[in-house]
């Protein structure tokens, strides 16, 4: 994996820039990243602008998607509230309209005297976000997305009969494609044009940024390719579905039948995996699931003159439902962290159902200052995140679309709590936005200190029916009582007079 030029030369411009007032705030969005990145110990990464700036930041290892699929997970992270409350598990709803007039990150920012900007993929465009990126809600101008963007399923991968067709590998000569240029490459020059024009300015920023690739289709500059041969890919040591994984939880490879590369193959779909090039745990394809490489992904928190010398990994259990707070918090904003929502929360407009990180952050600092080595922290946290994901029905299918399905032909929910050293899985009856938690469909139970990939699921074996039963019972619970809410809530704020922070994530 290559790290693209855009983070890169947008790291280095932000973090070299000095602003007159405190608390300007850069998100990086990367669409589809999970954790194969050098700074979290993958030997293949090539990723070095991220590990650089990773050396510099809270490094957290066990960060969690609430829904491994754009739309939801997005919104789930800019409005703190989870894809339940949402009531958002597929592209074709605005939670205004169906949920709730739910305050956004960004909006919260903008109520306080922030100017907000939005480059690329933030929102989920589309339905989601009204067609509009939540503006004028969440934006003080209007959300910049690049013109090449409409060519990405356009026919301009290099086939080896000298053809162009529509790969999913597709490395390209930049100069080459339409508009001579690629969209991430146009993003990074309209967000380092923001930074540049508000240097001097006395408002402060909040500036997201979202970086498309590597969702694909992988279309990236050939140049890449000297990082990462494809030859030279390490492949799963497991690439076919685990025997005693429930045929619900299963994610197969329809959505790749369409593409050029994938059908010259002549492979079977969608009960066969494709071995060879592709990242192919448990024979599935793409995110659409519960499993850790779906819903595990990288997040970092750079806050220069606080994590800057102290760098290190966070083993702690953290959601980007926490970034909402997170962020509150360290801004010192006059408003305060929003309190955590009640049970039914549809007409309560600012509200949390994630945890500040802050209090985390300032143990881990003082446990480096103490004992200047790296060490898990001790601190009272969260004892479980929870992730979910929605069925049609019990079999992979491709109408309905068991990889992504609508609301109206969601049957099933598969929800998931995942501990430090387990991950436990119920998937249960689902109608009409509600859980019936009296049907359950499947479980799955995997053991990470014996099982890091999620291999070998433990569910059918009665010598863990009692652990079993406790983690059902946390998982039934929610998220309120793993994370301890009510002790975490209302701490001390030691981070207000930052000059500047970034989060990746």
């Amino acid at each position: 994996m290559t790290l693209p030029v855009a983070e890169t030369s947008l790291v280095s411009h932000f973090t070299h820039t000095t602003f007159t007032l405190k608390n300007n705030i850069l998100l990086i969005f990367v669409d589809d990243l999970r954790p194969a990145l050098g700074c979290y110990g993958d030997n293949q990464a090539y990723t070095p602008n991220i590990d650089s700036l990773a050396r510099k930041s809270m490094v957290f290892k066990y960060a969690y998607a609430q829904q491994a699929l754009c739309a939801p997970s997005r919104n789930s992270l800019l409005t703190s509230r989870r894809p339940d409350t949402l009531h958002l598990y597929d592209f074709y709803s605005y939670w205004r309209d169906v949920a709730g007039n739910f305050t956004t990150l960004p909006q919260y920012f903008k109520q306080h005297g922030y100017h907000t900007m939005s480059v690329g993929k933030v929102f989920h465009p589309g339905m989601s976000s009204n067609w509009s990126d939540d503006q004028p809600y969440s934006w003080s101008q209007y959300p910049y997305h690049p013109s090449t963007q409409k060519y990405k399923e356009s026919a301009v991968c290099s086939n080896s009969d000298g053809t162009l067709g529509k790969n999913i590998v597709c490395p390209v000569e930049v100069h080459f494609q339409p508009g001579k240029t690629l969209p991430d490459l146009q993003s990074l020059q309209a967000a380092m044009k923001f930074l540049k024009e508000r240097q001097g300015s006395h408002q402060p920023f909040l500036l997201a940024v979202g970086f498309h690739k590597p969702h694909v289709p992988l279309k990236y500059p050939r140049e890449y390719l000297k990082h990462h041969p494809l030859e030279s890919v390490q492949l799963p040591d497991v690439r076919q579905r685990p025997s005693a994984l429930p045929t619900v939880a299963w994610n197969p490879w329809v959505d790749l039948r369409e593409r050029d590369d994938i059908a010259a193959l002549n492979l079977s779909f969608p009960f066969q995996p494709i071995p060879g090039w592709s990242m192919a745990e448990h024979g599935e394809w793409s995110k659409f699931s519960n499993f850790d490489v779906a819903v595990n992904v990288p997040f970092l928190l750079s806050i220069p003159g606080q994590t800057e010398g102290y760098s290190r990994s966070s083993h702690a259990l953290v959601e980007l439902v926490d970034i909402f707070p997170t962020l509150v918090e360290l801004a010192a904003l006059p408003g305060g962290v929003p309190p955590l929502c009640p049970d039914n929360s549809s007409s309560v407009s600012l509200c949390t159902e994630g945890i500040s990180l802050v209090s985390l952050i300032q143990q881990e600092i003082a446990s480096m200052h103490q004992e200047n080595q790296a060490k898990v922290s001790t601190h009272r946290w969260k004892t479980g995140v929870f992730s979910q994901y929605p069925r049609p029905g019990v079999y992979p299918t491709f109408k309905p679309n068991s990889d992504k399905p609508r609301l109206k032909d969601i049957r099933i929910m598969g929800y998931t709590l995942r501990t430090h050293r387990h991950k436990y899985t119920e998937w249960i009856h689902f109608d009409d936005n509600k859980a019936d938690w009296s049907k359950v469909i499947a479980r799955e139970l995997y053991d990470h200190k014996l099982d890091s990939g999620e291999d070998l699921n433990l569910a059918d074996r009665p010598q863990f029916a009692k652990l079993m039963g406790r983690l059902s019972q946390q998982l039934r619970a929610g998220w309120s009582i793993s994370s301890h809410a009510k002790q975490l809530v209302n701490i001390l704020v030691l981070f207000s007079h930052v000059h500047q922070f970034l989060v990746v994530f």
